[in-house]
């Protein structure tokens, strides 16, 4: 999971690009990324940190131009270096330079890998965006293949999720798995300019007169006569016949004031929260969320049960999310330095804490001691999604099925290793009930039913 960017027509494109990365930190805290293009020259700046640190005022005065293609990177492939970090950028000895940003994973990396390297192509990371970048860049330089027909080839024989951005010196591309398995927008300004971003939120903060997903294998050419849109059959790319959009983008990783997949993603978690109320028999005295990607899961639980809503935990912002800290001992000191509770707030009540999931149980763990610390009488966990027993191959760390807490563990186990009094997970056919169209997302994270392997 990581966060895209791009700007095309406008003057000052890296200032709105970083206000869009911004909006996007949430997606990746590692390290960020800008290539900007001014129609001859191409410049990139990339480090590890965040944003705000990155793309300071000073620096973006050295990167002038109308097209911005930027990215903040989670990692998935390939280690936490400036190497693995996005975008990437070729030039050519004929002249064209090209610069693409991805968010998502492949599955067969390594095979494709092998059969570029095999016809002489170098790679300088282990990273997925290299791959798909050189990919295309080979077949338009060295087979004559046009630029879209490269990524058509590339939706052919590349399998995994990506949602990718693709700029040369005077045109941008965007393009998109055939199974749609990360979310991407794009949209226009009044004055004309063009941006596309992993989230609709990164494009609210630029004021888009309009906004719309890229569908699955569309792809959409971006260049100073306007916008063409080549919906390719995504059926002509998969073998299973249906979108299979990541679940987790609702649960978890997505911005709740985001359009994802044709649905607001704070009422999605709102069903779920109201899902898993009605499986549940506790009757709480108050209903906590662990902030924030909990919040709206837990107010729809609290609101179908009918009892009171509190954030008795408070979240220091200042602290990444600990989900996607790459060293577990950092990770663990980030939940003692991110969360304390209200002063007084628990004492005596019976209390049901909400999480949109469980992966490894250390957080919960800490956190139920917290609570119970404060004074609480009970500590009664949902969880807003069934039990994580796969990992995600598709763009999500999550760590071998060995470290999956529910591999290792069954819920009576769960209970007594978080020190919870019960434990309840969303079952996952009320998790469907929860989307509009159950049938065009992956599941495979709790099923095990890849639909790409």
């Amino acid at each position: 999971m990581c966060g895209i960017i791009g700007i095309f027509n406008h003057r000052n494109a890296a200032e709105l690009a970083t206000l869009g990365l911004f909006a996007e930190q949430h997606r990746g805290q590692e390290s960020c990324g800008m290539a900007v293009n001014d129609g001859v020259t191409i410049r990139l700046r990339k480090k590890m940190g965040l944003v705000k640190d990155v793309f300071t005022p000073d620096k973006l005065e050295f990167l002038p131009g109308s097209i911005a293609i930027g990215h903040v990177r989670y990692p998935t492939r390939g280690s936490s270096s400036v190497y693995n970090s996005q975008p990437h950028v070729v030039e050519t000895l004929s002249g064209p330079s090209y610069v693409l940003a991805s968010n998502g994973d492949i599955v067969n990396y390594a095979e494709i890998r092998k059969e570029m390297e095999d016809k002489g192509v170098y790679f300088a990371s282990g990273n997925d965006g290299e791959l798909l970048l050189k990919y295309i860049v080979y077949h338009v330089e060295k087979e004559n293949y046009s630029i879209v027909d490269a990524i058509k080839l590339l939706m052919k024989n590349v399998k995994g999720a990506f949602s990718t951005v693709l700029g040369t010196k005077k045109d941008m591309y965007l393009f998109r798995d055939p199974y749609g398995f990360r979310p991407m927008s794009y949209g226009q300004t009044k004055e004309g300019a063009t941006a596309v971003a992993s989230e609709s939120n990164a494009l609210d903060i630029l004021y888009m007169e309009w906004t719309k997903e890229v569908n699955p294998a569309e792809i959409v050419i971006v260049s100073t006569e306007g916008l063409r849109n080549i919906a390719n059959d995504p059926n002509e790319f998969r073998s299973i016949k249906s979108d299979k959009h990541c679940i987790f983008e609702h649960i978890y990783f997505s911005r709740p004031d985001s359009i994802i997949f044709g649905e607001n993603v704070y009422e999605v978690r709102e069903k779920i929260g109201a899902q898993l109320a009605l499986a549940d028999e506790i009757t709480p005295d108050v209903v906590v969320p662990v902030p924030d990607s909990a919040n709206f899961i837990a107010l729809g639980y609290a609101r179908q049960k009918n009892v009171p809503f509190a954030l008795g935990l408070i979240r220091n912002h200042y602290v990444g999310r600990t989900f996607i800290k790459p060293e577990q001992t950092v990770r663990d000191e980030s939940v003692y330095q991110k969360f304390n509770t209200l002063p007084n707030f628990f004492k005596g009540k019976k209390v049901v804490l909400i999480d949109d999931s469980i992966v490894r149980g250390t957080t919960i763990r800490k956190l139920v001691k917290l609570i119970k610390n404060a004074g609480a009488a009970e500590v009664h966990i949902r969880i807003g999604s069934p039990a994580v027993k796969y990992s995600c191959f598709y763009g999500i760390d999550t760590p071998t099925r060995q470290e999956l807490i529910a591999n290792r563990m069954n819920v009576q186990e769960i209970e007594e290793y978080t020190g919870a009094d019960t434990l309840q997970y969303l079952d996952i056919k009320a998790l469907e009930k929860s989307v509009q169209h159950p049938q065009d997302y992956c599941y495979a994270c709790f099923d095990g039913n890849y639909p790409v392997t």
